[in-house]
């Protein structure tokens, strides 16, 4: 197998569902229950494979793991997705806004403005 497979480029994807929700419970420290929670709590959406099993990409196992670090500090697991979900979200528009600011800084004087 080469570095140019299908494969690797999966498993450079980080929106590749490469874990089992046993191998992502390990990886996390946690129990399968909380993944099955914080799923129902809608921060998280496993994909499924063609049995039906739940699998979880290395960005979803990111947000999981923000979000046990929030329960792990005493916070209910509704209010930590929430918290994570608004930290996304956050992160989201002020990358956008950053973006604006670069276009706007680079347009020509007057052009961008009003």
């Amino acid at each position: 197998m080469t570095a140019d497979t299908p494969l690797t480029g999966r498993l450079d994807d980080d929106d590749y569902p490469a874990y089992t929700m046993g191998r992502a419970a390990e990886m996390l420290g946690t129990t399968p229950g909380f993944l099955r929670a914080i799923g129902e709590a809608r921060l998280i959406t496993p994909l499924r494979s063609e049995g039906g099993h739940r699998r979880y990409s290395r960005y979803q196992l990111r947000i999981a793991a923000r979000a046990r670090e929030l329960v792990d500090r005493g916070t209910p697991i509704e209010a930590a997705c929430r918290i994570v979900i608004l930290e996304d979200q956050l992160e989201e528009a002020q990358r956008i806004n950053a973006e604006y600011r670069r276009a706007a800084q680079a347009a020509p004087d007057g052009a961008g403005t009003g």
